[in-house]
């Protein structure tokens, strides 16, 4: 099954060849990389960074682009944790409910001694723009921002309200914005439905569009605390129970087991249609994995590949550890986290006793650590959400826009393997989908990596993606 019955047209468009084309005009192109170095060069990180300095820059730009101010809010639940809200006023007396966009505006923590640029710089080198965000994503966030800007400035009516809300703590922290909205501010974002460019997008092969995903379900995210304590002591006499090495072996024995294969509705047609834009082997790998019963063999060549991996499986893996207090001294305790990619399907519970299993040691501890990082003895029951269905007023102008930019790519669904926002938004009953116009190569993917970047062309790309886009949804 395909999401959607893409056109072939008789010529292809790379994104280069349409950035450097006169269909984004140079005010434009100009606005947009200006929001885009203010947000990289605002850090919006949870330990020392601001989200609400950078929400506050972006009401700025949209209040001297002409909004009312009653239309553009900045509020929290501290002074640290803003989140931005704009509402693009639609046609007088429409009773069409409204379109909400979400982005977060906060980034991953980056240390300046592993990157070769400063993460917090807005460099531009060997045809990249550098820094920290710009793939997750900041990048989404200006195009965003410039579209209403640009919008307003042709004097756009659209059919029915549009509300942007640049938000908090996507990635860490104790305020996540679209939640703390959701729960003391629904009327500001209450909508039709949502679209999160914090997932999707182009899909490219060296600077190649070859399909554009649309994300339609996601992986449930989870951290877990394994811990292992002795009495610790001088090591000049060690001890045969040392934390450090009770955690190691069962991290060990973590790294050698693969979770069960599985695929589901969007995974399934995610390998169908992907299967027919590879080539031989790869090729049929895809579509053997995308039947009810996938081939175990396939299954196993693909997972090599580390996306196609966490489309198949379940996977957790080993990401911080802490342990000991001196080098001349046997640590006390020992403890590592291990985050989990969850299959839709099974709670963070059910992996929790999956890793006790997999552990096989009862002197260890395995605890549910929240967001907001409380430990916990028991993990949540909780699920991922359902796909929302394929509504024709996202998906007609989605399909139009992708044909006049990159013709001939299809449009696929896709499982998201990280976690976005939209699972507050889906939660609170309004449908959600993950796609924006921002290319990546699939061997760059840098987000939450060092020297993260997007190819200047590509973003370029996506700023115009964006205008078309929302023109096109609103015009409806």
């Amino acid at each position: 099954m395909r999401l959607i019955t893409t056109l072939l047209l008789s010529a292809f468009l790379t994104p280069a060849l349409y950035a450097q084309s006169n269909l984004l005009p140079v005010v434009d192109k100009t606005l947009a990389r200006d929001i885009f170095k203010e947000l990289i060069e605002t850090n919006t990180t949870d330990s020392v960074g601001s989200t609400t300095v950078a929400a506050d820059a972006m009401r700025k730009r949209l209040l001297d682009a002409g909004f009312p101010e009653s239309d553009v809010v900045v509020l929290g639940p501290n002074s640290r944790k803003g989140n931005m809200v704009a509402r693009y006023r639609g046609r007088s007396g429409s009773a069409m409910k409204p379109v909400l966009l979400i982005g977060h505006i906060d980034v991953v923590e980056a240390k300046r001694s592993d990157w070769t640029t400063d993460p917090f710089q807005f460099i531009e080198k060997d045809g990249y723009f550098y820094g920290r965000g710009t793939q997750d994503m900041k990048d989404s966030d200006a195009t965003m921002v410039e579209s209403f800007i640009r919008l307003r400035r042709e004097g756009f009516v659209p059919n029915r309200d549009i509300i942007l809300a640049l938000t908090a703590d996507e990635e860490g922290g104790k305020s996540n914005g679209v939640d703390w909205l959701l729960k003391n501010h629904r009327d500001l974002i209450d909508a039709a439905f949502a679209i999160n460019p914090d997932a999707g997008g182009p899909e490219l092969e060296k600077g190649r569009a070859i399909s554009m995903g649309v994300e339609a379900t996601e992986k449930l995210y989870a951290d877990f605390r394994v811990t292992a304590t002795n009495p610790g002591g001088h090591s000049s006499l060690p001890r045969p129970d040392n934390a450090i090495y009770h955690v190691a072996d069962a991290l060990g024995r973590l790294e050698k087991t693969s979770f069960p294969l599985e695929t589901n509705e969007v995974t399934r047609a995610y390998f169908s249609s992907s299967s027919e834009t590879e080539k031989d082997q790869l090729a049929a790998d895809l579509k053997a994995v995308s039947g009810p019963v996938p081939d175990p063999a396939a299954a196993q060549r693909l997972s090599k590949d580390m996306i196609y991996n966490s489309l198949l499986h379940t996977t957790c893996v080993a990401t911080m550890m802490f342990a000991g207090h001196a080098p001349n001294a046997l640590p006390g305790s020992a403890v590592a986290n291990v985050n989990c990619r969850i299959f839709p399907g099974h709670s963070q519970e059910e992996i929790r006793q999956e890793l006790i299993r997999i552990f096989a040691d009862p002197t260890l501890r395995v605890q549910y650590v929240t967001d907001a990082g409380e430990v916990l003895e028991q993990s949540s029951d909780r699920r991922s959400m359902a796909p929302p269905p394929l509504n024709p007023e996202v998906f007609r102008p989605l399909e139009a826009t992708v044909q006049s930019i990159w013709p001939g790519i299809p449009v696929i669904p896709e499982m998201e393997t990280g976690a976005t926002d939209s699972i507050y938004t889906m939660n609170a009953g309004i449908p959600s989908y993950g796609f924006s116009g921002m290319g990546i190569d699939r061997d760059d993917d840098r987000a939450h990596g060092r020297d993260e970047r997007i190819r200047i062309v590509d973003f370029y790309a996506g700023v115009q993606f964006e205008y078309l886009y929302l023109k096109a949804l609103a015009s409806q």
